[in-house]
């Protein structure tokens, strides 16, 4: 199976690491619901993509050298109108270029303010024994608190999905907790399994990261997400 477009490009270009963008575009050719955005270079360009996707919007600052874009201000939510947009991304590059003076910036990405849902984290990282692992756990910091997560070796079955899911300790969030409508485990699964058959057909990657993903009563969005590819050896 050929790789997607987006992974050939960077392989091109000699990058390990693909944009949020890219990540994000794969997962939805793949068939994961996404938060796709668009990559904007100036404040007009901005607002412009704002005004086109309509309000509320959140922007993000899409650099190679920011992982954690939070951190140094590179995030802004709930933002209603074009002066807000506009007054959000002033902030933004004043606070980015005080935090992270010296990063590469690619512009700014503007994407719909996703509706909160549970958030959960699903990811897949390489283990030197067994291969391709995905996880699956509570998303957003929680994940950095609880540590609850739980792992499977690639390929997943329904069955390894489904257990996936139930054997979290936070699973009564998902199942409905406290008269909260229940997440849709069917397409936390489909999340898992369609991740699981990417990986076994592209070797090249390395590791996925989607958190957090909104899981709703109906469907699950991730909204956002980086894809890292293995390194090209070198020949001799």
């Amino acid at each position: 199976m050929a790789s997607h477009p987006l992974i050939e490009r960077a392989r091109q270009q000699g990058r390990t690491l693909l944009t949020e963008l890219e990540s994000k575009q794969i997962l939805h050719d793949l068939g994961i619901p996404t938060a796709l955005g668009q990559l904007a270079t100036s404040e007009e360009d901005t607002v412009r993509a704002a005004d086109a996707i309509g309000y509320p919007v959140v922007l993000k600052i899409a650099s190679p050298d920011i992982v954690h874009k939070s951190d140094v201000g590179g995030v802004q939510l709930h933002l209603q109108d074009g002066e807000a947009v506009r007054q959000a991304f002033r902030a933004m590059q004043q606070s980015v270029a005080a935090r992270a003076p010296g990063a590469r910036i690619d512009g700014i990405i503007v994407q719909p303010m996703a509706a909160l849902g549970v958030e959960v984290i699903v990811g897949m990282s390489k283990d030197a024994t067994f291969g391709p692992v995905l996880m699956f756990g509570l998303g957003g910091i929680l994940v950095e608190v609880l540590k609850d997560v739980t792992f499977r070796i690639v390929p997943l079955s329904k069955r390894d999905a489904r257990e996936m899911i139930h054997d979290i300790q936070g699973f009564p969030v998902l199942a409905g907790y406290r008269g909260a409508a229940p997440a849709d485990l069917e397409a936390l699964q489909h999340i898992l399994l369609t991740l699981s058959a990417f990986v076994e057909s592209t070797p090249e990657v390395k590791e996925i990261d989607l958190n957090p993903i909104y899981a709703y009563a109906q469907g699950a969005l991730a909204v956002d997400a980086r894809v890292v590819l293995e390194e090209v050896p070198v020949s001799a």
